[in-house]
């Protein structure tokens, strides 16, 4: 039995988000990295302190953050010029940190700034599902109206033990609660998980995938557990309390979950590559082609797809 599904032009085996932008907006877009010097409630002391064991103070590259917003813009599309002969279609993505926990008047600034620029197509949010209050709620759904959004929500697990170890003060409960007031207002919403979180089986992430498969998102990220210097989970990691998948296992996992999540749900990460400068485990994720042709040679093999297994929930 063949794939019922074409999710790229180069024969994917999952829905990737290049197909998935080619779709809707007829040609390739790109995203635009900012970093606009937000903190996070796990940072702060108002929820926690240190951030999640493997935080490095914001995930993300950054031409500079010492540049104003519009300075990295106006950065970021010069250098995604370079890649190609025509205007790009650009993302404006605000990576770093928590980038709803600020005013409203703040943050309709930064959307303001970012909207301004005429190659910029939508906006992508990270944030966490405890920081969408009702004001930040309505400010998103105007945004909503007027550009294509996508709100990203660091969910990393189900599993509450787990949510506890790396420290993320926030409930799965909580993160419910976020994630549907999102879905309430018809807000694209990319949800992030992490596979090889300390202490968690091969059992344990499948059964993330199969909740989230149940919540219908309308995208993923999955990534490898990085161990980046100056965190609490390098220390872990160096006193041997943690260890790590391998390529294989890794690559065993993801083709898993993505049988197991529904097909219309756009992969808009299957892997990562944490700062080359600072990583200290594992080496091999830093070889981000070898991991991808990894997980395309075996779903072949395996002449398997994403949605294989999907039972949808009654």
């Amino acid at each position: 039995m063949k794939s019922p599904f074409l999710y790229s032009n180069d024969n994917k085996r999952y829905h990737t988000l290049n197909y998935h932008n080619r779709c809707n907006f007829g040609e390739k877009t790109y995203k635009a990295v900012l970093e606009c010097g937000f903190t996070c409630p796990n940072i702060d002391g108002t929820k926690g302190t240190g951030g999640c064991i493997f935080c490095d103070g914001g995930s993300g590259y950054f031409t500079s953050p010492s540049l104003t917003l519009k300075q990295q813009l106006a950065s970021e599309i010069e250098r995604i010029s370079r890649k190609t002969e025509q205007t790009p279609r650009i993302i404006a993505y605000f990576q770093a940190n928590t980038n709803t926990y600020a005013s409203v008047c703040v943050l309709r600034s930064y959307f303001e700034e970012v909207l301004s620029f005429p190659e910029v197509c939508g906006i992508s949010v990270g944030t966490r599902a405890d920081c969408l209050p009702d004001n930040i709620l309505d400010l998103l759904s105007e945004l909503n109206e007027r550009t294509y959004l996508t709100v990203e929500l660091g969910l990393q697990t189900v599993h509450e033990s787990t949510l506890s170890l790396i420290n993320r003060c926030c409930s799965h409960e909580e993160f419910m609660k976020g994630y549907e007031s999102l879905r309430s207002r018809g807000i694209r919403t990319c949800l992030h998980i992490i596979n090889g979180l300390p202490g968690e089986t091969r059992d344990m992430m499948l059964e993330t995938a199969t909740r989230i498969a149940d919540m219908c998102p309308d995208a993923v990220k999955i990534q490898m557990l990085h161990v980046i210097r100056g965190t609490k989970l390098a220390d872990m990691y160096e006193n041997g309390e943690c260890s790590l998948l391998s390529r294989d296992e890794y690559i065993d996992i993801v083709i898993r979950q993505l049988e197991l999540l529904p097909p219309e749900t756009v992969i808009e990460r299957i892997t990562g590559d944490g700062d080359k400068s600072k990583l200290i485990a594992p080496l091999w994720s830093a070889d981000k082609l070898a991991a991808l042709g990894g997980i395309d040679k075996r779903l072949v093999d395996l002449d398997t797809w994403q949605g294989k297994l999907y039972i949808p929930s009654k």
